[in-house]
Protein backbone atom coordinates (compact mmCIF):
# COMPACT_ATOMS: atom_id res chain seq x y z
CA UNK A 1 0.00 0.00 0.00
CA UNK A 2 1.62 3.59 -0.72
CA UNK A 3 1.87 6.02 1.52
CA UNK A 4 0.12 9.39 1.15
CA UNK A 5 2.12 12.85 0.19
CA UNK A 6 1.74 13.96 3.92
CA UNK A 7 2.73 10.63 4.94
CA UNK A 8 5.59 10.81 3.09
CA UNK A 9 6.26 14.61 4.65
CA UNK A 10 6.47 13.29 7.68
CA UNK A 11 8.56 10.55 7.54
CA UNK A 12 11.11 12.90 5.41
CA UNK A 13 10.79 15.64 8.05
CA UNK A 14 11.61 13.22 10.63
CA UNK A 15 14.56 11.85 8.68
CA UNK A 16 15.99 15.35 8.87
CA UNK A 17 15.41 15.30 12.29
CA UNK A 18 16.47 11.88 13.34
CA UNK A 19 20.29 12.38 11.29
CA UNK A 20 23.32 12.16 13.12
CA UNK A 21 21.34 11.78 16.23
CA UNK A 22 22.48 9.33 18.68
CA UNK A 23 18.90 8.91 20.58
CA UNK A 24 16.15 10.16 19.14
CA UNK A 25 13.22 9.60 22.42
CA UNK A 26 9.73 10.00 21.56
CA UNK A 27 9.85 9.74 18.06
CA UNK A 28 5.99 8.42 17.59
CA UNK A 29 4.44 11.51 19.80
CA UNK A 30 6.48 13.86 17.73
CA UNK A 31 5.20 11.85 14.49
CA UNK A 32 1.65 12.83 15.63
CA UNK A 33 2.23 16.40 16.45
CA UNK A 34 4.10 16.65 13.29
CA UNK A 35 1.39 15.36 11.08
CA UNK A 36 -1.37 17.73 12.91
CA UNK A 37 1.01 20.96 12.73
CA UNK A 38 1.22 19.63 8.52
CA UNK A 39 -2.34 19.10 8.22
CA UNK A 40 -3.13 22.41 9.98
CA UNK A 41 -0.38 24.14 7.87
CA UNK A 42 1.07 25.46 10.81
CA UNK A 43 4.70 24.75 12.15
CA UNK A 44 5.84 23.06 15.18
CA UNK A 45 7.30 25.73 18.06
CA UNK A 46 10.80 23.43 18.68
CA UNK A 47 12.23 24.81 22.27
CA UNK A 48 16.16 24.95 23.15
CA UNK A 49 17.20 26.51 26.13
CA UNK A 50 20.51 27.58 27.31
CA UNK A 51 21.70 29.64 30.45
CA UNK A 52 23.61 32.44 29.68
CA UNK A 53 26.36 31.16 32.59
CA UNK A 54 29.21 32.91 30.20
CA UNK A 55 29.63 35.50 27.67
CA UNK A 56 30.44 32.69 25.46
CA UNK A 57 28.77 29.51 23.66
CA UNK A 58 31.23 27.04 23.54
CA UNK A 59 31.44 24.06 20.63
CA UNK A 60 28.96 21.58 22.17
CA UNK A 61 26.16 23.93 21.76
CA UNK A 62 26.86 24.49 18.09
CA UNK A 63 25.54 20.63 17.88
CA UNK A 64 22.70 21.45 19.09
CA UNK A 65 21.78 24.70 17.51
CA UNK A 66 22.81 23.06 14.13
CA UNK A 67 19.81 20.58 14.68
CA UNK A 68 17.73 23.83 15.30
CA UNK A 69 18.86 25.16 12.49
CA UNK A 70 17.64 21.93 10.55
CA UNK A 71 14.32 21.67 12.27
CA UNK A 72 13.86 25.76 10.95
CA UNK A 73 14.64 25.04 7.79
CA UNK A 74 12.10 22.71 7.37
CA UNK A 75 9.47 25.37 8.22
CA UNK A 76 9.55 25.24 11.64
CA UNK A 77 10.10 27.77 14.85
CA UNK A 78 12.77 27.69 16.88
CA UNK A 79 12.32 29.42 20.16
CA UNK A 80 15.55 30.35 21.60
CA UNK A 81 14.82 30.67 25.91
CA UNK A 82 18.02 32.18 27.16
CA UNK A 83 17.94 31.20 30.58
CA UNK A 84 18.37 34.16 32.68
CA UNK A 85 16.41 33.70 35.40
CA UNK A 86 17.62 30.46 36.16
CA UNK A 87 21.34 31.90 35.85
CA UNK A 88 20.26 34.22 38.49
CA UNK A 89 19.63 30.94 40.97
CA UNK A 90 22.57 29.12 40.14
CA UNK A 91 20.48 26.53 38.00
CA UNK A 92 21.92 22.67 38.52
CA UNK A 93 20.62 21.38 35.28
CA UNK A 94 23.36 19.09 33.78
CA UNK A 95 25.89 19.66 35.69
CA UNK A 96 27.78 17.64 38.79
CA UNK A 97 27.66 21.12 40.76
CA UNK A 98 25.12 23.78 40.93
CA UNK A 99 26.17 27.07 38.73
CA UNK A 100 27.19 30.21 40.28
CA UNK A 101 24.48 32.25 40.70
CA UNK A 102 25.33 35.87 39.02
CA UNK A 103 23.79 38.80 39.23
CA UNK A 104 21.54 40.72 36.79
CA UNK A 105 23.76 42.66 35.07
CA UNK A 106 26.39 39.50 34.31
CA UNK A 107 23.36 37.68 33.31
CA UNK A 108 22.34 40.52 30.72
CA UNK A 109 25.61 40.94 29.28
CA UNK A 110 26.16 37.00 28.50
CA UNK A 111 22.24 36.92 27.16
CA UNK A 112 23.13 39.88 25.01
CA UNK A 113 26.16 37.78 23.16
CA UNK A 114 24.40 34.67 23.52
CA UNK A 115 21.70 35.89 21.38
CA UNK A 116 24.21 37.56 18.95
CA UNK A 117 25.94 34.05 18.81
CA UNK A 118 23.28 31.97 18.18
CA UNK A 119 22.05 34.55 15.28
CA UNK A 120 25.34 33.33 13.45
CA UNK A 121 23.64 30.12 13.23
CA UNK A 122 19.75 30.27 13.61
CA UNK A 123 17.72 33.03 11.47
CA UNK A 124 16.53 34.90 14.43
CA UNK A 125 14.71 37.26 12.63
CA UNK A 126 12.15 33.62 12.23
CA UNK A 127 12.71 32.25 15.14
CA UNK A 128 11.47 33.62 18.94
CA UNK A 129 13.84 34.77 21.56
CA UNK A 130 12.37 34.61 24.98
CA UNK A 131 13.29 34.59 28.79
CA UNK A 132 12.31 32.86 31.42
CA UNK A 133 12.14 35.98 33.57
CA UNK A 134 9.23 36.47 31.36
CA UNK A 135 7.19 34.09 33.69
CA UNK A 136 9.74 32.71 36.54
CA UNK A 137 10.00 36.15 38.14
CA UNK A 138 5.72 36.13 38.40
CA UNK A 139 5.56 33.23 40.51
CA UNK A 140 4.33 33.89 43.95
CA UNK A 141 5.87 31.39 46.49
CA UNK A 142 2.23 29.49 46.59
CA UNK A 143 2.73 29.09 42.85
CA UNK A 144 5.99 27.76 43.17
CA UNK A 145 5.34 25.65 46.08
CA UNK A 146 2.26 23.93 44.20
CA UNK A 147 4.46 23.24 41.38
CA UNK A 148 6.53 21.78 43.63
CA UNK A 149 4.01 19.42 44.62
CA UNK A 150 3.67 18.09 40.78
CA UNK A 151 6.68 16.02 41.48
CA UNK A 152 8.33 13.48 43.17
CA UNK A 153 11.52 13.06 44.67
CA UNK A 154 11.68 9.99 42.69
CA UNK A 155 11.23 11.58 39.64
CA UNK A 156 13.70 14.30 39.84
CA UNK A 157 16.39 11.29 41.02
CA UNK A 158 15.25 9.84 37.48
CA UNK A 159 17.76 12.10 36.09
CA UNK A 160 21.17 11.19 35.86
CA UNK A 161 22.96 14.58 37.21
CA UNK A 162 20.44 14.35 40.27
CA UNK A 163 20.63 11.18 41.21
CA UNK A 164 24.87 11.19 41.24
CA UNK A 165 24.48 14.25 43.41
CA UNK A 166 22.59 12.76 45.68
CA UNK A 167 24.52 9.49 46.18
CA UNK A 168 27.56 11.54 46.66
CA UNK A 169 25.69 14.18 49.42
CA UNK A 170 26.32 17.08 46.68
CA UNK A 171 24.25 20.28 47.56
Amino acid sequence: MKSSAPEREVERQLDVMRDAAVDFLGEEELRERLAQALRAKRPLRVKLGMDPSSPDLHLGHTVVLQKLKRIQELGHTPIFLVGDFTAMIGDPSGKKKTRPALDRDEVRTNAATYVEQVGRILDVESAEVRFNSEWMEELSSAEVVRLCSRYTVARLLERDDFAKRYKTGEP
